[in-house]
């Protein structure tokens, strides 16, 4: 008997070029979740970076006030530990599909405003961060400001779940999400290889088989949102 229950995403929207300033922008939709991701480019590097001869990519996440069933406050005295958590996730794994050689004595920095959370804001954020990501190369390319692509992969994510039932589910909506067995964040490259998984019990703990089907969920569901990446890409 199979251990998926739904291996298909939300209805996914990535709508580019939202933001006229930003050298790459898009607004990434699964589901009701919506993030807003831009990417500005900086012609220096961090301290411990100067005069090595290559770039850095960092990134930031917020959630609006509003994002959430009740108004959250401003982060105004600094990023709370869940958010640097995810501005980490972010960031490591942007790092990983470029060569920052290649980037030049230059900073990408990424930003991932919340508009509305329904579940899988993080897998959001870095789905639709690469998509901004990618714009914002193809610009520097066409300003003249780099001569080949640093790019060595695409990237996409996913959250997948298990059910009351102990069955996978993809692409976990904040009810789902609130009332599952095991939440699981699943960041792979286009090529197929894995990049981060992040996972707990947040019940019973659960089994190898179940740790593999999440991971085929996982697998089967990110085909659909790579498929909506190379689509607004070609566009």
């Amino acid at each position: 008997m199979s251990l998926i229950k739904r291996d298909t995403p939300r209805p996914i929207k990535f709508t580019a070029h939202v933001n006229p300033y930003a050298h790459g922008s898009v607004l990434a939709e699964f589901g009701n979740t919506k993030v807003q991701v831009t990417v500005c480019v900086q012609e220096s590097v961090p301290s411990f970076l100067k005069g090595k001869g290559q770039g850095w990519l960092t990134a930031e996440y917020a959630m609006l006030p509003s994002s959430t069933h009740t108004r959250g406050d401003r982060e105004r005295k600094g990023a709370s530990g869940r958010t640097q958590e995810i501005q980490r996730l972010i960031g490591r794994a942007l790092r990983a599909i470029i060569d920052l050689k290649k980037l030049g004595e230059r900073t990408l920095m990424i930003d991932c405003d919340v508009m509305i959370a329904d579940g899988g804001t993080r897998t959001t954020s870095i789905s639709g961060a690469y998509v901004a990501l990618e714009l914002a190369i193809r610009k520097l390319q066409k300003d003249g400001l780099l001569s080949e692509n640093p790019l060595k992969d695409g990237l996409a994510a996913i959250s997948v779940g298990l059910n009351k039932e102990g069955l996978a589910i993809a692409d976990l909506n904040y009810d789902e999400d609130s009332s599952c067995e095991a939440d699981v964040n699943v960041v792979m490259t286009t090529s197929g290889k894995f990049v981060e998984i992040q996972g707990t019990a947040e019940g019973d703990p659960f089994s190898e088989d179940q740790l593999q089907a999440l991971i085929s969920c996982a697998r089967q569901a990110l085909k659909q949102v790579i498929k909506s990446q190379q689509e607004i890409l070609r566009a």
